[in-house]
């Protein structure tokens, strides 16, 4: 759990919450129709903006923001020098029998066992790569259009109570709930547009250059180990993916 993500969500919708109450109209906030309007109207534009698998895989990928766990790009850097150590020591043929967990790491390694040009494994890494943030990028583009067509809805939904107030003048009296309640349509989307769905597709595209980063250390490790560096070179080399805070200067 990203306990991260958790508290902002949370700590947005408890001082939205919190405010409300406070104001002493909690009740006043409530309006059904408003809300289906948003989110309803919200989803309906995602699903013309993109492909169905495409919505439904984003939410899955949304899961990220608050599941995903972040690797330890040190822990990655020191397995890439111990396999340039077995590879210095034996041969790159050895690497074949060598425990890699990561499937992209482990993809790299099978490619320099079998005797492939660098240019080969840089081409066939580099292609996941791209494939990744892809992959990723569409579904950070659907939470980005949840975030920009929550809003907009919110004010077609202000538009269609103003109609109805004003639809509706000989009443004095009721010009005033009627105007509240034309609000609270702008009011439901910029609190889920800012509070929830641009949030989250910021978050997924972190991840996403996170992802992009450990791939990329994995990619030079291989082409280090393909060229036959020394494995404090291929450390050195990658460190420099590093802030310096993390770096091993020992």
């Amino acid at each position: 759990m990203d306990i991260a993500t958790l508290i902002g969500i949370l700590g947005g919708f408890g001082l939205v919450v919190a405010t409300i109450v406070m104001g002493g109209n909690a009740a006043g906030f409530v309006d059904p129709p408003s809300l289906v309007v948003v989110f309803g109207g919200t989803f309906a534009s995602v699903f013309i903006m993109f492909p169905m698998s495409v919505v439904i895989g984003a939410f899955k990928v949304g899961m990220k923001a608050f599941f995903a766990k972040s690797r330890d790009p040190k822990a990655i850097i020191d397995q890439i020098v111990a396999l340039a150590e077995t590879a210095r020591k034996e041969s790159l043929v050895a690497l074949e029998k060598a425990t890699v967990d990561d499937p992209f790491l482990k993809k790299g390694i099978i490619l320099v066992a079998d005797g492939s040009d660098d240019v080969l494994v840089r081409s066939v890494m580099e292609i996941e790569i791209d494939f990744m943030k892809k992959r990723h990028y569409q579904g950070q583009g659907v939470f980005k259009g949840m975030g920009t067509m929550a809003p907009a809805f919110g004010m077609i939904g202000t538009l269609i109570g103003l109609v109805n107030m004003l639809s509706n003048l000989s009443d004095p009296d009721s010009i005033g709930p009627a105007m509240a309640v034309a609000l609270l349509t702008t009011f439901y989307g910029a609190v889920m547009a800012n509070v929830m769905f641009l949030p989250i597709a910021k978050k997924l595209e972190e991840r996403s250059m996170e992802e992009a980063l450990y791939m990329e250390i994995m990619l030079e490790g291989v082409i280090s180990i393909q060229k036959g560096e020394h494995p404090s070179i291929v450390k050195e080399k990658l460190q420099a993916f590093l802030s310096p805070a993390m770096r091993d200067d020992t």
